[in-house]
């Protein structure tokens, strides 16, 4: 089996559910992790879903998907707007990475609009929920080569 496909949330993300469901949705971390596995397990690839609060410890998985993985998929949460370290970080990848967002950063608050990840980025998927997840893990697996036309 390929390596497989890194799922990165970033701060807040542990609330969803709980969290302003008018814009995030109801559903749970957990639901939209079983969903990026069940997507991947169509494409032969699995996924490694982690979420963390800590600037520092997302930077340390993306450095860790260097080596330990095919693509990479990351919502960065407010860490998108804000962290020049992580942008550092995802511009050392030779993989694909995916910026997914559940809402769409463009269509909120002015400085929603622009994140630094986006600079690092492959593609982005914004403002569908959790299958943004979804349609992320997608991507990253046509990008790593696991989907074939």
């Amino acid at each position: 089996m390929p390596k497989p496909i890194f799922v990165l949330s970033g701060p807040n993300l542990n609330l969803l559910g709980v969290r302003e469901p008018d814009i995030y949705g109801r559903e749970t971390l957990a639901d939209i992790d079983a969903r990026c596995a069940a997507r991947a397990a169509l494409f032969g690839m699995a996924v490694d879903c982690r979420q963390s609060n800590h600037e520092g410890q997302l930077i340390d998985w993306v450095q860790e998907a260097r080596e330990a993985a095919s693509a990479l998929v990351i919502n960065p949460a407010g860490y998108g707007h804000t962290s020049v370290a992580l942008l550092d970080a995802l511009k050392t990848l030779a993989i694909p990475v995916i910026e997914c967002h559940l809402s769409n950063p463009a269509a909120r608050e002015a400085f929603r609009k622009t994140t630094y990840v986006s600079l690092a980025a492959t593609g982005v998927v914004s403002g569908f929920g959790g299958t943004s997840y979804e349609l992320a893990v997608e991507a990253a697996a046509g990008l790593a080569g696991a989907i074939r036309s």
